[in-house]
């Protein structure tokens, strides 16, 4: 039996659901192979909570725990963490430097799926199709024309990274592109600001499936509101269709764009790409490469229309990991 840590909880605004999607991986890992153990990990503490929310601190020496005496050491680390440290390279470099096995790709692939800007400009030069940008660090100047004049009207302002749409607005008037700056800086201290792709929205799960690069049932997203914001994501403001109401030939495109970036980038581990397609074209907006593991998320939803059951797709991301299985 492996001892498996599971870390969860996480140094942003997604805290709560990744603590939601790592108790869905302790609930369905494969009991008969796998000793699950729940690890919080926040700013302030490192520890593994017990069936009685008891509290263990963890040793950053190696990532072990000591309870009643004992000492726990894990065979391999399930990542649940949306958001910093777990989906933007720190905790990837962290068990890379202690020899720990981990589900998630590796921390240079981590951190650069996770800064939009740098992920969309690498991808460029393989014809993968992006939205047209504007960038914006603190501190810089904010040409209100320049930037419409760039992309347009109505346009998204995002923070450059973060996770679970926070501090994303959709602006349609030059006068709400200040506030909306200001928003997206309460997550980042970079933005990008994209021009407005009008079709239809899809959301694509590649995984190393027993091996193999596979491409999950694609899902269309549907949002009653004005985009997949938080609310749409996350509460139930949306309609999520599996598999996507597109012809085979759009089916056909984005899978292969999907799998081309995966393939690109070396990853390793799930990752769910978001695009859009415009006249028959997929535009890609992000990758996401901790996606939601929550029984409703994208990625269990398009796991079980392609046939692959939660204990089944958590237990091969673990078996990838381990070192000779």
């Amino acid at each position: 039996m492996k001892n498996i840590a599971i870390i969860m909880g996480g140094y942003s605004s997604e805290y709560k659901i990744s603590l939601i999607s790592g108790n869905v991986v302790f609930q369905y890992l494969d009991k008969t192979k796998f000793n699950g153990f729940r690890i919080h990990i926040f700013k302030e503490k490192w520890v593994y909570v017990d069936d009685k929310d008891a509290e263990f601190p963890i040793d950053k020496n190696d990532f072990s725990t000591t309870v009643n005496g004992t000492k726990i050491t894990f065979d391999c680390v399930f990542n649940a963490i949306h958001g910093t440290p777990g989906e933007d390279g720190l905790m990837q470099a962290y068990f890379e430097l202690i020899g720990m096995p981990q589900t998630s790709c590796d921390y240079y692939q981590s951190a650069l799926t996770f800064n939009k800007r740098d992920l969309l400009s690498v991808l460029k030069p393989y014809g993968i199709k992006t939205a047209t940008s504007y960038y914006l660090n603190k501190g810089d100047h904010i040409d209100t024309a320049e930037i419409v004049k760039t992309v347009g009207l109505p346009c998204f302002v995002k923070p450059n990274k973060s996770g679970s749409s926070f501090g994303i607005s959709k602006v349609k008037t030059a006068n709400e592109l200040p506030i909306a700056i200001e928003i997206a800086y309460k997550e980042d201290n970079e933005i990008i600001i994209e021009s407005f792709l009008d079709g239809t929205e899809v959301s694509v799960g590649v995984i190393n499936y027993q091996g193999k690069v596979i491409v999950l049932p694609i899902t269309e997203i549907v949002s009653e509101n004005d985009f997949f914001d938080y609310e749409a994501k996350y509460q139930g403001k949306s309609k999520e269709i599996t598999p996507a109401r597109i012809s085979d030939e759009m089916t056909k495109r984005v899978s292969e764009v999907a799998k081309r970036a995966y393939e690109v980038l070396k990853m390793k581990g799930f990752s769910r790409s978001e695009f859009i397609f415009v006249d028959g074209e997929p535009y890609m907006l992000e990758m996401n490469t901790i996606p939601g593991l929550t029984t409703e998320s994208l990625i269990p939803q398009q796991a079980k229309a392609a046939g692959i059951s939660l204990e089944d797709l958590f237990s091969n991301a673990i078996e990838l990991a381990l070192p000779n299985t």
